[in-house]
This record gives structure tokens, C-alpha cells and sequence, in this order.
């Protein structure tokens, strides 16, 4: 069966062709979102691209959107990306011009609904999966199914409070893992300390990047090691309370930060397994998520088959 998914950013849209049973991506595009237009006009726009992509030849559809989706009726209730869309029944408007079945979900739950059906949850019925990007999202299932509260909008793993003392998250709470594990806060905090460690190599370049940090850390920069330990040491503190809360099988993370790979995962499993009760020692693998830049299209390609358990 084919599936369309669509991996909907503020920026930009992807649009992937799927085979549901391989996970392949036959056909993709990508088009401006153009959010200043309107959402009718984005609606059209984003129909118009399907329809170039794929014609007819698909059986449903799965947006990932960022913001609160009121899943059960194809809703965008808020997203900071769309501030026009109070509201905005996204599912039901390009249900209309497609004449198929369109699934909409939140983008960081789509995430691991990919993880599960396509990636590194694959087989399996208790995940956590948190992608680190600009932000921290997250996505909870267990016993296959994706939990997300009596409103729908739960599930908000970045925003699980680390250090009520800490730094300011866009939340605006203190002190939230997003304010640590972000490609954001790890900008954030070099600039912070570039008057201590002038000198550093992360700021050999003019521009500052989780990247130019990674790369700092594999030539033992004091500064970049400094910076990773207090990621790692965020993100072993928040996963070791998921781990505590719900048991998974396996904590997957992707997104942009997580391509720093061994220097990043390494120390994060150490740290998780000295901060976790014995009984769940060996319970749960903590992994680096495969899909990397397909992540989004075939997380909203799961939609679908979450949805129809297909």
C-alpha cells in the first residue's frame, strides 16, 4: 500500500510517496510553506503538491504538524509556527480537495510512531523517542499505543523540568530539558562562556553551531566537553525519569543533536545506567534513531497506519 506523509514545518513542507510494507520513500518533494498566506492557501498548496507527486495512486494521508492537534477530528488547536491557525481544521480541508483520508498528529508524536512502525522501535510496544533539534519534542508509547492524555496534547517530554533554578525555556518555565538538550541551549550556552574560553575552537568559526561543539569535543576542547557533559548529564536525568515512569523497551533519539553520535550517546548510556534504579538495569536500550532525514515523512506516513493498524 502507498501513503502519503507530510512533514509540515514552518518553513518548509516535505511530501513523501510511501511503501507502507518497506518504509521506502518512492517520490518526495518539498515546497515553501508560505504561512503568511493563509492556511486555505497552504491547504491548496499542499494538495496541489500531492497531487504532482502522486496523482491518485495513494490510499490516505499523514501530516505531522507541529503544535496541540486535536487528533480524533484533524484539528490545529495552537502552534506557535501558524499563528493564525486557532483552531484550523487542517485534516478536514485537505480531506475535502483530496477526497481521501487524511490523518493529522503532532510532529514530535509522529516522530515516534516512525520509530515504531519504520525505525529503531521497530517490533516493539513500549518506546520513548525524543528528537533534539531547534527544540526537544517527545513521544510516548506504550503497549502500542501512543499516549497522549485526556486532551491529547500530553506527551511534551522536552518540557519535563530538569532544575527548577535553571535556565529560561521559550516555555517560559526554568530550568526544562529543552533548555539543556536543544541544538538551541547548546548555542546558547557557548556563547555564554565565550568570554571564560575565548580561545575555544567552537568559535573558530564565525557561527555557532551544536555541530561546531561536537567537533570541539572530538579535539578534547575544554569548553565543548564541559558543554556536552552538562547535555548528557540533562538528558540521563530526564530519560532515567522515563525510564522510572514507563518501563520502555527502548529510548530512541534523533533530530539534529543526535548525529553527534558515540561522543553523545557513550556517555549518555553510562551516566542513564548509574542514575536508574537496579531493577530496570538492562531493562532498556538507549538508541541513536536511523531515519535522519526521512524521519518526518515517515513519521506522518505512520500516522496512517497507527491510525487503521494496517
Amino acid at each position: 500500500m502507498k501513503i502519503i506523509g507530510v512533514d509540515l514545518g514552518g518553513t518548509f513542507v516535505k511530501i513523501g510517496l510511501v511503501d507502507s510494507s518497506t518504509g521506502e520513500i518512492l517520490k518526495k518533494s518539498e515546497i515553501e510553506t508560505k504561512v503568511e498566506l493563509g492556511g486555505d492557501v497552504v491547504v491548496k498548496r499542499i494538495a496541489e503538491a500531492i497531487s504532482n507527486l502522486a496523482g491518485d495512486q495513494y490510499e490516505a494521508v499523514g501530516i505531522g504538524s507541529p503544535g496541540s492537534i486535536d487528533k480524533n477530528n484533524g484539528i490545529v488547536r495552537f502552534s506557535p509556527n501558524f499563528p493564525d491557525w486557532n483552531n484550523f481544521p487542517l485534516g478536514p480541508k485537505l480531506s475535502k480537495i483530496l477526497n481521501k483520508k487524511v490523518y493529522v498528529e503532532n510532529d514530535a508524536n509522529s516522530f515516534a510512531l516512525g520509530e515504531k512502525w519504520f525505525g529503531a522501535g521497530r517490533g516493539k510496544e513500549h518506546i520513548i523517542a525524543l528528537t533534539l533539534g531547534t527544540g526537544v519534542g517527545g513521544g510516548i508509547i506504550s503497549h502500542d499505543f501512543l499516549v497522549t492524555g485526556s486532551n491529547g496534547i500530553g506527551g511534551e517530554l522536552g518540557h519535563v523540568i530538569i532544575n527548577p533554578q535553571g535556565p529560561l525555556c521559550g516555555c517560559g518555565n526554568y530550568g526544562c530539558l529543552e533548555a539543556y538538550a536543544s541544538a538551541t541551549a547548546i548555542v546558547r550556552m557557548a556563547k555564554e562562556r565565550r568570554k571564560k574560553f575565548p580561545n575555544s575552537l567552537i568559535f573558530k568559526n564565525e557561527e555557532i553551531t551544536a555541530k561546531a561543539v561536537f567537533d570541539a569535543v572530538k579535539q578534547n576542547d575544554r569548553l565543548a566537553l564541559m558543554i556536552r557533559n552538562d547535555v548528557v548529564e540533562a538528558l540521563a536525568v530526564a530519560i532515567t525519569g522515563f525510564i522510572h515512569t514507563f518501563n520502555p523497551e527502548v529510548i530512541i533519539i534523533g533530530g539534529g543533536v543526535s548525529k553527534a553520535g558515540d561522543i553523545l550517546f557513550e556517555p549518555l548510556k553510562r551516566r542513564a545506567n548509574e542514575l536508574v534504579m537496579p531493577s530496570f538495569k538492562n531493562t532498556y536500550e538507549i538508541l541513536q534513531s536511523p531515519l535522519v532525514e526521512n524521519a518526518g515523512i515517515l513519521g506522518a506516513a505512520s500516522i496512517v497506519l497507527q491510525r487503521e493498524k494496517l
